[in-house]
């Protein structure tokens, strides 16, 4: 669907290759080397704090769902495939709107996904999907007043100290538009390493507005409805949680409009 329009702190929301080192959140204005680890621990100037204010006083009012008839698409694989030797095809259906249900073990996200405005980001996340991959994955980074991150594979193979680095086994480009802001709780946005074009399977939600990444990562869609941000507020905290929260699985629904 298309989205409605909603300092330069470069943040490495890593989402590089396994064989790459990891990154952690950097402050551009403090490393000329954009991608220098900093103190992981102490969030960057920029970045909201955590207030004792409920989080909902920030939230959008409840999007309005339009009467599409939604059919969901069926897998591509039998179980979950963490490994692929290119990009997907170009598989979008033109003149449907397409959905994520992300079932994660504390409840269900539904999420609007900007396939007219970031093509490329959106059919990436259908074909992993649609393959099982994002089943079983941790919510390995989630900060406070800041972002809910997942998507690496490690995270199910691998030990705790390779997670953030993983992906999908391909990396693609940015798809910015003045028109896609981090600008409220529930926004969906694409992780990365230094590179603009390391995309790959890693993502994030935010948790509060953060204008400090506009225009740097990709915004490629929304969780719908105030109830859905609801489970947002019980994904478990850490870099990584103790216990993360995981997803269980991930059904991809088409409408045509």
């Amino acid at each position: 669907m298309r989205p409605t329009s909603g300092l330069l702190l470069f943040l490495a929301l890593s989402a590089c290759s396994s064989s790459s080192a990891p990154l952690v959140p950097a402050d551009a204005r403090a490393a000329q080397d954009l991608g220098a680890p900093i103190d992981a621990t102490a969030p960057p100037p920029d970045r909201p704090a955590a207030v004792d204010a409920p989080v909902a006083q920030d939230r959008p009012a409840a999007v309005d769902v339009p009467p599409l008839d939604y059919r969901e698409l069926p897998a591509l694989s039998p179980t979950p495939i963490r490994r692929f030797a290119a990009a997907p095809e170009p598989s979008l259906m033109p003149g449907y709107d397409y959905r994520a249900l992300v079932v994660t073990d504390i409840g269900t996200l539904t999420i609007d996904l900007f396939e007219e405005a970031t093509p490329i980001t959106v059919n990436s996340f259908v074909w992993l999907a649609r393959n099982h991959f994002f089943d079983g994955i941790a919510f390995h980074r989630v900060i406070e007043g800041f972002v809910a991150q997942g998507g690496d594979p490690n995270t199910v193979d691998g030990g705790r100290a390779t997670w953030g680095r993983g992906g999908p086994g391909y990396n693609f480009g940015l798809e910015v538009t003045d028109a896609l802001r981090f600008d409220a709780p529930g926004v969906l946005g694409m992780a990365r390493s230094a590179s603009p074009n390391s995309n790959g399977s890693q993502f994030y939600l935010t948790l509060a507005p953060t204008p400090s990444l506009d225009g740097q990562y990709t915004v490629f869609g929304r969780v719908l409805g105030v109830s859905d941000l609801d489970v947002l507020d019980r994904i478990a905290r850490g870099e990584p949680p103790a216990t993360p929260t995981r997803i269980t699985s991930v059904t991809i629904l088409a409408g045509a409009r």
